[in-house]
Formats: structure tokens, C-alpha cells, sequence
């Protein structure tokens, strides 16, 4: 009965995170331009842009590679969730990893079908869903949406500051999205509460 109850709460987070996520990037997509911004707060808002990289909007190795390693990695982190479950480990730690697949999948969806579903977006121009085939990018190689951003702290570095003396400084300046706030989270958890259980599994499957 437990191992069934793990399966389900995992089944559960992966879908809740994937809803979110998706919903979220579909709407921002067609009804906000691109750089377009939603002031919810003095310290938070939607703002809409997006990358071709990684999490936080990180781009440093070609698209292509990246959305196949992105396949390939959902592969291992899914399997690996499916002997967690299997052999009975902590709830907590199952819900960390299922974040973290449910995350990395979110952003695999928008990589792979982005492109071919969606027109384009760009500064004044609110994109819309086209026919499949007819979207801005081909398969594998769509975009990211990031709309999250929290500019905690906006000030200018004092002028004595070398280099960056005089320019405008934000924290936190980083944009991302549900799917990198639950890879973020699921992370977080696993490395402050799960790091030996995570060891523990680690050595136990790479036996197997």
C-alpha cells in the first residue's frame, strides 16, 4: 500500500507542477509581448522573456544538445524515480525527485513543441497559437518561457566601485519560470534534509 500511495504522490506532483507550469507559460505567451512587464509588487513581476539555455536563463552550449540532453536526462531522473519507489524509500525525498522530473519536463515541452506550435513573439507583438509546422522554430528547437522576477534590492554601485562603479544593480535580477523554481525547490530539500539518503540510493542502484 505505501509503495502504491508513493507512486500516486508522485504521479500527483509531477502533473500539479507540469499544469502550472504550462498554463502559466501558455498565457503569458499569447497575451504578452516579449519584454512586456505585469507589476504585481514593488518586488515582483511578470516579465516576459525567452532563452534558449538553461535554468535562469543561462545559454552556453548549442540548442540542440541541450534539448537532447534535456530527453536524455527526464530518461535516467524517471527510471531512477522508479526504483525509489520501488524500493521504499523516504516520501519526502520521492517528492524532491519527482519535483526535479517534473521540472526538467516542463522545459523539455516548451524545447521540443514551442517552435512548431506558436508564432513568434518579439517587443510589441503578442504571439498566437498557428497550425503545426507553421510556428517560429522547428522540433527541438523551440524557447523557454521565463516570466518570474523578483528585483529585491535596485540600486546603483557607488562610484569608487571598480568597473562597475556608476551602473544600475539589481538582486535578484535572475527571470525563470514554475519548471526552474520546482527543480530549484526539489534541490534545495534533497541537499539540506535527503544528501544521505540520496548517497545511500546512489550506491544501492549503481550495485544493481
Amino acid at each position: 500500500m505505501e509503495k502504491k500511495n508513493q507512486g500516486l504522490i508522485a504521479i500527483l506532483v509531477i502533473v500539479l507542477v507540469l499544469v502550472i507550469d504550462q498554463a502559466s507559460k501558455i498565457w503569458v505567451k499569447t497575451h504578452m509581448s516579449l519584454f512586456e512587464s505585469i507589476e504585481i509588487t514593488s518586488w515582483f513581476k511578470i516579465y516576459f522573456v525567452e532563452n534558449n539555455g538553461m535554468a535562469f536563463g543561462m545559454e552556453f552550449i548549442g540548442k540542440m544538445f541541450l534539448s537532447i540532453f534535456r530527453i536524455v536526462a527526464i530518461g535516467f531522473i524517471g527510471y531512477y524515480l522508479y526504483k525509489l519507489i520501488n524500493g521504499r524509500y523516504k516520501t519526502g525525498y520521492i517528492i524532491c525527485i519527482s519535483l526535479i522530473l517534473a521540472g526538467a519536463f516542463g522545459n523539455i515541452i516548451d524545447s521540443v513543441f514551442y517552435g512548431e506550435i506558436f508564432s513568434a513573439s518579439y517587443s510589441g507583438h503578442v504571439a498566437s497559437f498557428v497550425s503545426l509546422g507553421d510556428g517560429y522554430s522547428s522540433w527541438l528547437h523551440g524557447k523557454v518561457v521565463d516570466m518570474l522576477y523578483f528585483p529585491l534590492i535596485e540600486s546603483t554601485f557607488p562610484s569608487w566601485v571598480p568597473v562597475w562603479g556608476g551602473q544600475p544593480f539589481v538582486f535578484f535580477s535572475a527571470i525563470f519560470n514554475i519548471a526552474d523554481s520546482a527543480i530549484t525547490v526539489g534541490i534545495f530539500i534533497l541537499l539540506l534534509f535527503y544528501r544521505k539518503t540520496l548517497a545511500l540510493s546512489l550506491e544501492k542502484n549503481g550495485k544493481a
